[in-house]
């Protein structure tokens, strides 16, 4: 690294669980992020500060003025622009070292695997589960880590998974195949704290540099298949592990 990258992220070098060469392989990792909106805004702020070599950033919706109570990559001045253009021009002039490409676009069955391809991990903070799925399954297709942040009201939900390895579950191992239609609930319609979904979202971005730093150092452990639940009342976390589905139809045996 050159003085003033050694510099900026000298507080991570100096952290024995990541160390310069687990900084090294941040700098060298591609990180695709589904979704630029409330989990995706906060995610994109500790991955970029972190040094994350390469973001991609898929989102087809436009900035709106509700979405600034959360969104806070965004400003007053961003409404009315797409939120994947809007967040790829912060992160530009947060860390012009940084490379980074965005797509207006929503991700589908139809185009996820080209989306994903060739990179280290995605991470999924979209707000829909038929889009969930069908980058659950690109990804375990594609032999791609997933990392899946979502939030409900005041829970939230954060888990690596690597249904392309043997014995790991996949995403749809969780959820099953009931949610593959595309209505569900929207923060519109159930609120949302501002607050809850930077902590979600910043969890997110956590797990999937756990998954980059795996045999790198001591920070990398995925926890594949732990399923961290946040409760912003009490508040506390809890966590579940999810099992392999042998049955699935993203990652069982039959496929």
């Amino acid at each position: 690294m050159t003085p003033d990258r050694l510099d900026r992220f000298a507080r991570h070098i100096v952290l024995p669980e990541v160390g310069a060469v687990g900084q090294a392989r941040l700098a060298a990792s591609h990180i695709v992020l589904v979704g630029m909106g409330g989990i995706g805004s906060p995610a994109l702020q500790y991955l970029a500060g972190a040094g994350i070599g390469r973001l991609t950033l898929i989102d087809d919706d436009v900035v709106e003025a509700s979405n600034l109570q959360r969104q806070t990559i965004y400003t007053e001045a961003d409404i009315g622009q797409p939120k994947a253009t809007a967040a790829a021009a912060w992160a530009a002039r947060f860390d012009p070292a940084l490379t980074v490409t965005h797509h207006v676009t929503r991700i589908t069955r139809a185009n996820a695997a080209s989306l994903i391809a060739g990179v280290d991990v995605v991470l999924d903070g979209c707000d829909n589960f038929a889009t969930r799925l069908a980058v659950s399954d690109a990804c375990v297709a594609a032999g791609i880590p997933l990392t899946s942040a979502a939030l409900g009201r005041f829970q939230g939900q954060v888990a690596n998974f690597a249904g392309h390895r043997a014995d790991h579950a996949c995403y749809r191992c969780f959820v099953g195949d009931a949610f593959d239609a595309e209505d569900c609930d929207t923060c519109a319609d159930l609120g949302v704290l501002g607050a809850m979904v930077g902590m979600v979202g910043a969890f997110g971005a956590m797990a999937a540099m756990r998954v980059l730093l795996e045999g790198v150092s001591t920070l990398g452990d995925p926890q594949w298949g732990q399923l961290h639940v946040l409760d912003g009342l009490k508040p506390g976390l809890r966590t579940m592990r999810i099992a392999k589905d042998a049955a699935c139809g993203g990652c069982g045996e039959a496929l």
